[in-house]
């Protein structure tokens, strides 16, 4: 009979011993929230009239709880917190820095702007059909993809918001949605099958997930590993959900279809996404695979750059059109990801921001343009301004950003990003930079002056017309924020730079999920 054994086993080798913070709760609390709310909307599915009363407080809870997480990472460093008390790397860790927490406060505050433009924008058959548990389920895998410290649950996060987002490009059922969101799932389903096959190889070579320990394993030596090949695979997938060139066609056969709402949230959040994962991994973990591949990525943006402005000038269809300005703004944050250094890094991290904020508030203004004239075409747009002088300055606001010009929010980032072109001597880039906003500018003035200034034939009478204060005053929050950030860059400006440099130099990023050096 064997004896029995006395020895106690030494759980601290293993596992996290000691008791967690409270304060370090807020590392998955945006996330947890999101999927007990949508949980909960589930449960009184029947009940429709109390989606709203839930998912708008609870929305709100989140932006909050993201709000203190950010400032708990800008005066703490980065934290980290993982999942069954594991220790990382085989425990599932979710951390967060300066970068990932700026995205999820972002992504919170334009989802809780898509809550309240839905109460007048979504009908109850939508609400019927899951539009807030939807949402709900769509900001979890955003704010999971910004907020986890490991490669493959980035894949999962980024399987969470797709799902979820297939469920909201079809409500409605009409042919013109089942169209788009057929051509949207294939071309994101070959892209996240591209990232897993990625996430395959890297635990390969590395036999680890988790970025921090990728980051060191990386630095400790790439002699004959195939680490660019590995980096070719994570650009193409990642250029794919950003919707860059060649792979970007997907999106504007497919944002114009849903209800605006929708098309709002999906160009804040969904391509920037895309975005960030490829920020990430190239610039903190494959940080020489970005020098070497950065000819690829920089001939990329600037075509994307350039697909995007001139396909806006082609449209006539005011959402057709706004999905090409979506397109010629990733190609300016791929342009910053090709530069490198301090001023490329976050001049593009500054450029999301922006961008999450600009143009979900783009599309729901044109949301409501067209609840005025009745249609998106600039054929049958006209007279807005005549009709609703308040909408008209605060579109000719964002007209003015989306292009780059002072004094909103869309000006800095071009700046840092022209004058980081400049310092290295790629004047040719930074002449691209500014004939897309050249470019922007135009289409967005053709729209103003056709939809907003121009008479509507037969209706040099109009009378004024109200819109109902639930939807414009999201827009109304939106563009003040963009109006801010452009008046008073200081504070965005150094946070970006400190995420760029968090990410250049990972240091207290690795030590918050090592603190006592690699296992």
């Amino acid at each position: 009979m064997a004896a029995v054994s006395t020895k106690i086993a030494d759980l601290s080798v293993a596992m996290v011993t000691a008791p967690v913070a409270i304060s370090e709760w807020l590392v998955v609390l945006p996330v947890a929230l999101c999927i007990l709310l949508g949980a909960t909307l589930m449960m009184i599915r029947d009940r429709i009239s109390l989606h709203p009363l839930v998912a708008i407080p609870g929305l709100a809870a989140v932006v909050l709880v993201d709000a203190a997480l950010l400032w708990k990472v800008v005066t703490e460093g980065p934290v980290t917190m993982v999942m069954g008390r594991w220790l990382p790397p085989f425990g599932i860790a979710f951390s967060v820095d300066i970068l990932g927490a700026m995205l999820a406060l972002a992504a919170a505050i334009v989802a809780l702007a898509g809550s309240l433009y839905a109460l007048s924008d979504i009908n109850d058959s939508a609400r019927r059909y899951g539009f807030f548990p939807f949402l709900l389920l769509l900001l979890a895998g955003v704010s999971g993809a910004f907020l986890t410290g490991d490669i493959f649950n980035l894949y999962v996060w980024f399987e969470v918001l797709l799902i979820s987002s297939f469920g909201l490009l079809v409500l409605g059922s009409e042919r013109e949605q089942i169209d788009g969101a057929v051509k949207y799932a294939f071309l994101n389903l070959v892209g996240t099958t591209l990232f897993l096959i990625a996430v395959g190889y890297l635990y390969a070579i590395f036999g680890t997930l988790n970025m921090a320990d990728i980051a060191m394993k990386v630095k400790e030596g790439r002699e004959g590993l195939p680490l660019v090949t590995l980096s070719a695979l994570f650009l193409f997938a990642f250029g794919m959900k950003a919707a860059a060139f060649p792979v970007n066609f997907w999106l504007p056969a497919s944002y114009h279809t849903p209800r605006v709402v929708v098309s709002a949230v999906f160009a804040g959040l969904l391509t920037k996404v895309g975005v960030y994962a490829l920020i990430r991994v190239m610039v903190m973990l494959l940080p020489a695979e970005r020098e070497e591949l950065s000819l690829m990525i920089v001939v990329a943006a600037v075509a994307t750059m350039l697909t995007g402005a001139a396909g806006a000038l082609a449209q006539n269809d005011v959402r057709r059109l706004l999905g090409y300005l979506v397109i010629s703004g990733i190609g300016s944050m791929l342009a910053g990801v090709a530069l490198g250094g301090p001023g490329g890094i976050s001049g593009a991290i500054f450029y999301a921001l922006h961008s999450i904020v600009l143009m979900t508030a783009l599309y729901m203004a044109a949301g409501l343009a067209a609840r005025i004239s009745g249609s998106y075409s600039l054929e049958s747009l006209g007279g807005i301004y005549r009709q609703n002088a308040p909408l008209a300055f605060v579109t000719l606001a964002l007209f003015f950003a989306v292009s780059g010009l002072p004094p909103f929010s869309g000006f800095w980032p071009k700046v840092i990003l022209v004058k980081a072109s400049l310092d290295i001597g790629a004047w040719w880039l930074a002449g691209v930079l500014l004939l897309t906003g050249f470019l922007t500018t135009i289409a967005v003035g053709r729209v103003f002056l056709l939809a907003y200034w121009r008479p509507k034939a037969g209706d040099d009478g109009a009378p004024a017309v109200s819109i109902d204060r639930t939807a414009f005053l999201p827009v109304l929050l939106l563009t003040a924020l963009v109006s801010i950030f452009g008046v008073l860059p200081e504070g965005l400006l150094r946070l970006t730079q400190e995420a760029a440099a968090g990410l250049e130099n990972p240091a207290a990023y690795v030590h918050s999920v090592f603190p006592g050096g690699a296992k």
